[in-house]
This record gives C-alpha cells, structure tokens and sequence, in this order.
C-alpha cells in the first residue's frame, strides 16, 4: 500500500446541511460514556457545542485489540462512528467495510494520545486526516443515514471529493470513493507507517512520546516527595 499523503485542500468550503448537527448531542453518548473511566482515560466526555460552521470529519487510526481506521463524522450534534478495519480507499474499485460504533463526542475529533491499558479501546490513537464534510442529496444527512444510504463530499487534508457510505446488512456498511477527479489507485496507507495530519507522528512515535512524558511525570513525582 502506498503511503504517499495529500496535503493540499481545495479552496471550496462546503455548506452544512439541514439537520447535519445539533445542540449538544449528549442524549447519543450514553453508551460511549457507559463504557470509559474517565478518571484513567484523556478521551474527551463532549462538551464541544456544535457551531454555525461546515460540520467536521475525522479519520482516526486506533492501534487496539486490532489495528484499524475510525472514520467520524459531524451530525446531529455528535460525530457518526464507523471502525473500518483496511481504512478508507480513494480507489473507487475498493468496497471497504465499515462497522458503526456507538456516537462520540464532538471533542473526540481532537483526541490524539493513548488509551490506557485495561480501559475500552486501550491503545494508540492518531488524527490520520481531517477537514469539513458536506451531505448531498435531499432531506437531511441524519435521514439518508436512517436509510442506509449517504453520499457525500470530503475536504480534508488527505481525503477529498465525492464519497458514499452503504448499509448492506445489519450493523454492516460500505465505504466507496466515488470515481471523480480526486479519485486514484493510491488506495490506503500502510497504517503502521502512517503519518498524523497534525503532528506527523506515527502510531509509534506518538506511543513513545506518552511513554516519554508519563516517566517524566512520575520522576518529577518522586522528586518533589518530601519522604
């Protein structure tokens, strides 16, 4: 797979459709917040209000139990949740499966870091790409997704143009890239290789950089021990 990464944005902004976020979502987080201590995990409880803006996409790489891509995107005041085990293909020949999890926070577009071991989904995130999304198509983006059908546009720092997500069983999706100029037979990044939108860093670096700092924390700790 190639790693090669697309760093420019187009200069097109797309507009929010009808019903494409809320006000606080907070009636769609019961599960994901059923299952986090956030006493021992730095993912974010969502607080992030929704704003008048184009609603926001995030692609995650989450090195867990499995290495996969979460593919996030702002709707209904909370971001709509698919882990897609090969990640998106901007190949429109790959049909990528996409599992719907629970909904997660606004705020969660942010999350980079580790996720504690023993705690839901330990292991390593990074902010693989990100930017704005706009629903096409008629009613609204919450509707096509009652559906089972939604197509899209993206504007992100790697991943652009038309694009559709697909029910084609329960809790089954499928993510395509649909076969306009921005489409290529690049197909997805190695994502052990991959690099953050925001940092650069790569799933291992980013995990050695938590190491890192933790062994500071706890040797300043220790130091400022009067015992």
């Amino acid at each position: 797979m190639n790693d090669r990464r697309r760093r420019g944005r187009s200069g097109r902004r797309p507009t929010r459709g009808p019903s494409d976020a809320g006000a606080s979502g907070g009636e769609h987080l019961t599960e994901y917040r059923r299952r986090r201590d956030f006493s021992r995990t730095a993912e974010p409880k969502g607080r992030e209000p929704a704003d008048d803006s184009a609603p926001r996409f995030v692609v995650q790489i989450h090195d867990a139990s499995s290495l996969h891509f979460d593919f996030r995107l702002e709707s209904d005041g909370v971001l709509k949740s698919w882990a897609v085990p090969r990640g998106p293909s901007t190949d429109p020949g790959d049909k990528r499966l996409a599992v719907p999890t629970e909904d997660h926070p606004l705020d969660y577009r942010n999350f980079e870091g580790v996720i504690a071991e023993g705690e839901y989904g330990a292991g390593t995130v990074i902010i693989w790409d990100e930017g704005r999304w706009a629903f096409e198509g008629r009613g609204s983006a919450a509707d096509a997704l009652a559906g089972g059908h939604l197509s899209f546009r993206l504007d992100g720092h790697k991943l652009h143009g038309g694009w559709a997500l697909t029910r084609f069983r329960q809790n089954a999706w499928l993510l395509v890239k649909r076969d306009d100029r921005h489409a290529n037979d690049h197909g997805t990044p190695d994502p052990a290789r991959a690099r953050s939108a925001r940092t650069d860093r790569t799933l291992r670096q980013t995990a050695a950089d938590a190491a890192h700092a933790s062994a500071v924390g706890d040797d300043d700790e220790a130091d400022a021990d009067p015992s």
